[in-house]
């Protein structure tokens, strides 16, 4: 991304959106920023990238959580000069955000010494301040050794002694207008003001931050596909082959459909999500999980959708969609990757139901450490317990006779979605249901086997989606839309209940029966063959038990690196604060100047391979 792109974000306003006004920024709110990274994500999945990354997790935690001092020192640079990045990332943590291995050890003094190393911090190399995430280690009063207590978050800057960034950028299949750094902290000292939020309470910081971060995601991925699902749609209507357009066609017509179906769920979550947040409501981290997880995975299928109906076209470079392609294809990977979503939706969307069932296997369930006298005793007593029978029969009722719980009632929905509405509610029942019936299957197993949380999982996802979408179709009726657009997404919210109806059923299905025995089998003799490969043919990773140097090396000398020293990569030679004047006009006809294409081949022919590289 260009200096004077940058320059240009930070005059307008855009690298500032979220931070107060009082601090020099616009203060908007959650709702409305995410509208502009949508708009934003139509064209440039890198843009949202580097706007969303300052924004949503680098400075968000001073934001949420700094003292008055920390904001007014760190918060009018990050809204009108200056970058700011999130170090969370290690060599061995990823989605794990709890498994920090660097760490941070408080002084006599008060102050802290960090040590660690920090990988994909997004503009790290050209930010100006760091919300550095570390182990909180304590010494043992009695023994004196190091123990953990927590995760700290500190503020950390450059400028500060033992700062290495050692890699300021990899080459990458996509988004390839961000960099993503990587750092080295040598005995830093972070003074003791520079702690955010409480010593040792720093977890919370980052699953906070982690909550905007996958909102904002899913509003540049929802910009990407509607932009794919226009041009894709256009194409369709005007490519024509065997005499007619590719519309025409029922396999095309399919994707079509899915396409508008998609992209109307992915924005009725986005801005139900987005809502949530502007309320400030606390315990919505399974809610941001599902939009995260659903708008990364459909939003890129429906890029994909679109490639496919451009067919060969779609696959040079020059139409956008390749590009749109690779760079979005990384969101399913980042802010958790979507496997870890499926498993966490699972748990902690599960978790009050799991905390009613060990209640009651506590109080009625046998205890084989216990004395006879002992259980019976205890489970008499329980069994004529108001408050144990209150849980247990109702259970019981569903688990071993079949019975259903009461379908939730949606008051108040327009006559015309009553029928979406009753779906809704059906299936909302039955996905209650069937969560306690996996629950009795697998048992303690359901921990281990993560194909079955996936199914329960995507239910809620689905559901989810169809929650929000019935909600945004309700909102249009009632304020009297109508038009092409409004038909579009009528007949977009019928399909997408259709569709999903079938697929919430299919899971309901293989939760029952699957081939998941057969699929661990052929999982484990995969596994047994691979390990008779030798590990020097292929690529291990950095932090495996076999050492960082164990497998290949990869071949770098053909791939473009970012190479420096450490500083700004962008050698921008400015005071803090000066931006450079741009003439507009000059820069729109530059752009508009024609480009010669040419048939593939080259001008002249190739020279010689380098024989110190053949």
């Amino acid at each position: 991304i260009p200096e004077w792109v940058i320059d240009r974000l930070f005059d307008m306003g855009v690298m500032g959106m979220i931070i107060p006004e009082e601090y020099g920024g616009l203060g908007l709110g959650v709702t409305s920023y995410n509208r502009v990274l949508e708009l934003i994500g139509r064209y440039c999945a890198s843009t949202a990238v580097l706007v969303s990354a300052h924004q949503s997790i680098g400075c968000k935690a001073i934001v949420l959580f700094g003292t008055e001092e920390q904001k007014e020192e760190y918060l009018p640079t990050a809204a009108q000069e200056e970058l700011s990045a999130f170090c969370l990332s290690e060599p061995n943590v990823g989605s794990d955000a709890a498994a920090q291995e660097s760490f941070s050890v408080r002084t006599e003094a008060g102050d802290y010494i960090l040590n660690g190393e920090k990988k994909w911090s997004t503009s790290g190399a050209m930010s100006q301040v760091f919300t550095v995430m570390c182990k909180n280690m304590v010494p043992d009063p009695e023994t004196g050794e190091l123990e953990q207590q927590g995760v700290n978050a500190l503020i950390v800057t450059p400028d500060m002694e033992g700062v290495e960034v050692f890699e300021n950028n990899r080459a990458k299949t996509g988004i390839r207008g961000t960099w993503q750094a990587r750092f080295r902290f040598n005995d830093v000292r972070v003074p003791a003001e520079n702690v955010l939020h409480e010593e040792g309470k720093g977890l919370k910081v980052a699953l906070s931050c982690l909550n905007y971060g996958r909102c904002t995601l899913s509003a540049g991925v929802t910009g990407a596909a509607k932009a794919a699902r226009d041009q894709g749609i256009k194409w369709a209507q005007t490519r024509y082959q065997f005499e007619r357009p590719l519309a025409d066609f029922e396999l095309v017509q399919q994707k079509i459909a899915r396409m508008s179906a998609v992209t109307y769920a992915m924005d009725a979550m986005l801005y139900m999500m987005t809502g949530m947040l502007d309320r400030e409501e606390t315990d919505i981290m399974v809610e941001t999980a599902i939009t995260k997880a659903f708008c990364s995975e459909f939003g890129w299928k429906v890029i994909d959708e679109a490639m496919q109906i451009m067919g060969g076209e779609g696959y040079m470079t020059e139409h956008e969609l390749e590009r749109s392609w690779r760079d979005n294809r990384i969101h399913s990977i980042v802010e958790g990757s979507n496997e870890v979503m499926q498993s966490f939706i699972f748990a902690y969307g599960g978790k009050q139901l799991a905390e009613k069932m060990v209640s009651i296997q506590e109080a009625l369930l046998w205890d084989f450490d216990e004395s006879i006298g002992d259980n019976l005793s205890r489970i008499l007593t329980a069994a004529t317990t108001p408050a144990v029978l209150k849980k247990a029969l109702p259970m019981g009722a569903q688990l071993f006779l079949g019975l259903k719980p009461s379908a939730p009632e949606l008051r108040s929905v327009h006559p015309a979605l009553q029928e979406q509405a009753d779906t809704l509610t059906s299936l909302i029942q039955k996905h209650s249901h069937y969560f306690k019936l996996v629950s009795k299957w697998e048992r303690e197993d359901v921990v281990k086997h993560q194909a079955q949380q996936a199914r329960v999982a995507n239910n809620a996802i689905y559901l989810f989606a169809l929650a929000s979408s019935l909600s945004k179709m309700d909102d249009q009726l009632r304020s009297g839309e109508y038009g092409p657009e409004f038909e579009r997404d009528r007949a977009a919210v019928e399909y997408l209940f259709d569709w999903f109806e079938r697929k919430i059923h299919q899971n309901f299905g293989e939760m029952r029966e699957n081939a998941d025995e057969s699929m661990r089998e052929a999982a484990e003799a995969a596994r047994a063959h691979n390990d008779t490969l030798s590990d020097d043919d292929f690529y291990i990773h950095e932090g495996s038990p076999l050492g960082r140097d164990a497998g290949k090396e990869p071949p770098t000398e053909h791939i473009p690196q970012f190479d420096g020293d450490g500083q700004d990569p962008r050698e921008v030679d400015r005071a803090p604060g000066e931006t450079y004047e741009l003439d507009v006009e000059d820069v729109a006809e530059e752009m508009a100047e024609p480009t010669e294409r040419g048939n593939g081949a080259p001008e002249e022919p190739s020279p010689a391979s380098d024989p110190e590289r053949s």
